[in-house]
């Protein structure tokens, strides 16, 4: 029977999920056991990532592919962020010569919403092919694609035999779908749908496709690299900077494994059932549990347990003095957390390794694989604050004034300007995953605590973005029970 499942995950069936939720970690991790929790929608919401961007950003650096994004103008204006971490990640690789990502918008507007936009799709499809020569197209719809109803697969059909790329629709209209990962889904099934059908896989002993997002950095997929390579397993790192071939070259795999919890946790359902390559799905490397975890998954399915062990073993002893000297400095010290569903939970395990205290925590999402890290985080660090939310930077700016953090990690942007020093797990220099990257990232939070000079500044003089009075309200008062 083939494997069904839509890229809407509100419609999986094996897991509750929630995006509107707030309050105590104990709580939540008790209501969620009891199957307690009531479905609740935000009266005011001020921006939510959508899955069309999710979608675009995956395959953004594939590079012998063209991204055509069938859409108005304002629906990649975020992907500017994407471009530049895909220019400086070239710098980082070593590029002689730094490019931008290929991407084409149709440009729909209120003419074509009317009479509809198939006519500028032909003619970017054309275009894409004529101009860059690729290997690949990827057409990404759009909510207004969608709702206009353009048949985008048709199409495609239609093009196809005028050029020599493969052209691949992905259908990740926003609307679909609330959750933001959806996207990657949506990215994920084109692969298989119109990339991998009917592949024949040559089995390559000891290789792992290693599916991660744009967001890791080379430091980071060197890390991990040579955690494999230490165990004599090499990775088909995809889809950042992969291409075509190496697209191709998932099927051979011996097994398979994501950096990101829900990146391609679903894909890897889909590329077990079609091709028999087992999967590790695990926590984000990053911290000592996290890194332990992560590693032992992978033995487990590739029978490297042994090794592992005595790996894990050796650089547990190399790191614990480096440990002992940032745990001097940051032992006891309370922080806040704001970040992807991996990267969040990750940050809020790295933290107990140097004796921080958690506050509070801020994640898109509330499921089933939430829940396995409540419940550890919850027994290491007690009850803390849990606002699910989904770039909702008026929440985060109100929970952050009242709880007063020592230190907030995340995206600053905001926290910033309170005088708090603030970081991020993020890093496109140096390791944040692995033992290497639980040193670094001791020490980087170290030497923000120890240098608050530039926030301390900037609270004096910056604005703040909301009135006085907000702060003095429920940060939740907006979440509201659906009757």
């Amino acid at each position: 029977m083939p494997r069904t499942y839509s890229g809407i995950r509100e419609q999986r069936e094996y897991t509750d999920t929630y995006l509107d939720l707030a309050g105590s970690s104990l709580q939540i991790e008790q209501d969620f056991k009891k199957k307690c929790i009531k479905n609740a929608d935000r009266t005011f919401s001020q921006s939510y990532q959508c899955q069309e961007l999710n979608s675009i950003s995956a395959l953004l650096s594939v590079n012998d592919a063209v991204l055509i994004a069938h859409a108005p103008q304002g629906c990649v204006g975020c992907i500017t962020m994407g471009a530049d971490m895909y220019r400086v990640a070239q710098i980082h690789r070593g590029a002689e010569k730094i490019t931008s990502p290929k991407i084409l918008i149709t440009n729909l507007d209120q003419s074509d919403v009317i009479m509809g936009g198939e006519g500028k799709l032909r003619e970017s499809i054309r275009l894409a092919s004529e101009r860059y020569k690729p290997k690949l197209i990827f057409v990404f719809t759009s909510c207004a694609s969608g709702i206009i109803g353009d048949d985008v697969d048709a199409i495609v059909r239609e093009a196809q035999p005028d050029t020599e790329a493969l052209i691949v629709p992905v259908h990740c209209d926003g609307f679909r779908s609330k959750i933001c990962a959806s996207g990657y889904d949506a990215a994920f099934i084109a692969i298989s749908k119109f990339v991998l059908k009917g592949a024949v896989p040559k089995k390559e002993k000891g290789l792992i496709n290693l599916f991660a997002p744009m967001t890791v950095s080379f430091a980071d997929q060197l890390e991990i690299e040579k955690l494999l390579r230490r165990i004599g397993l090499k990775s088909n790192f995809l889809p950042f900077f992969s291409d075509y071939d190496k697209v191709l070259n998932i099927p051979n795999a011996e097994a398979s494994t994501s950096i990101c919890k829900v990146f391609a946790d679903e894909f890897m359902k889909d590329i077990e059932h079609d091709f028999g390559i087992p999967y590790a799905h695990t926590v984000m490397p990053v911290g000592i549990r996290n890194t332990d975890k992560w590693y032992r998954a992978i033995a487990e399915i590739t029978g490297k347990g042994d090794e592992v062990e005595e790996i894990i073993a050796t650089e547990h002893a190399r790191i614990q003095p480096e440990l002992d000297k940032i745990k001097l400095k940051l032992q006891g010290k309370s922080v806040f957390i704001c970040g992807g569903t991996g990267r969040s939970f990750a940050a809020a395990t790295l933290i107990d390794d140097f004796g921080m205290k958690l506050l509070g925590i801020e994640t898109p999402v509330y499921d089933l694989d939430a829940q396995d890290d409540i419940a550890f985080l919850n027994d290491i660090h007690g009850d803390y604050l849990i606002d699910v939310a989904n770039m909702l930077p008026f929440e985060q700016v109100n929970i952050v004034n009242k709880l007063k953090p020592d230190v907030f990690i995340g995206v600053p942007s905001w926290s910033s300007r309170f005088g708090i020093p603030t970081t991020h797990i993020l890093d496109p220099k140096r390791p944040t995953m692995g033992y290497d990257g639980i040193v670094w990232l001791g020490n980087k939070i170290a030497a923000q605590i120890e240098n608050p000079g530039f926030n301390k500044k900037l609270s004096k003089y910056a604005r703040l973005p909301y009135r006085e009075s907000w702060y003095d309200e429920d940060p939740f008062k907006f979440i509201k029970e659906v009757i």
